[in-house]
């Protein structure tokens, strides 16, 4: 099996087994950075600090723009006390100066941060319509945040990569539910969620075992 596809069904068995073991979602929330849950979230396969992002994907390894896309990665700069920047995963377009983000580590929830937030607002400001600079949806205030954050672009997901796109597609399913857990922890018995989220763990670990088997070596 690829190094990748092992390094993303890791990733989402510990959020599955932080999120759900202990008994209450309260007891067991992980705290999550930014990068590390946007790499297993967009299967885009980038480390080190956020800002970075960019100019690694830029360099070749994924193709980048200014257009956002469903399962795109957007980069934030580096800006005032966010001195790592920041990644977000587009969620869905909304219109061309609106989209909804899930991401990690923005907002203070419950007085904590490193927390996921689904499927939240961001709105291009910028003066070109070229998403450079945007205002975020802040959980504490339930609106948008008053500060407008430069950011660099999009990074997306590599063209024709179908079986990737299966992979995130069932790891996605996964993560929602652990998202919705954190967010809304009585919404249903934690029980039924742990084990619908082992089923969907169940059914990535089949989908990659089905489209590595052969692979030969780790690579």
């Amino acid at each position: 099996m690829h190094k990748r596809t092992k390094t993303l069904l890791g990733s989402l068995m510990v959020a599955v087994t932080l999120a759900f073991s202990g008994g209450t979602a309260a007891q067991a929330d992980p705290y999550w950075q930014c990068v590390t849950f946007a790499r297993m979230f967009s299967g885009i396969q980038i480390f080190g600090d956020a800002w970075t992002w960019w100019s690694q994907a830029s360099s070749g390894k994924y193709p980048t723009g200014f257009t956002p896309k469903s399962g795109a990665v957007l980069v934030f700069r580096p800006n005032g006390p966010m001195t790592r920047g920041h990644v977000a995963v587009v969620s869905q377009v909304l219109t061309d100066r609106v989209i909804q983000i899930t991401h990690a580590n923005w907002s203070l929830i419950g007085g904590t941060r490193g927390q996921v937030e689904k499927d939240v607002t961001v709105v291009d400001v910028s003066p070109q319509g070229d998403w450079s600079r945007v205002k975020v949806w802040y959980d504490p205030i339930r609106d948008l945040g008053g500060t407008a954050y430069p950011t660099y672009g999009f990074i997306y997901q590599k063209a024709g990569d179908s079986a990737r796109s299966a992979m995130q597609t069932a790891a996605r399913s996964a993560v929602s539910q652990i998202a919705s857990a954190v967010q809304s922890p009585t919404s249903a018995p934690v029980q039924a969620m742990a084990r619908n989220a082992a089923e969907s763990t169940d059914r990535i670990a089949a989908l990659i075992g089905s489209l590595t088997s052969g692979d030969g070596a780790d690579r």
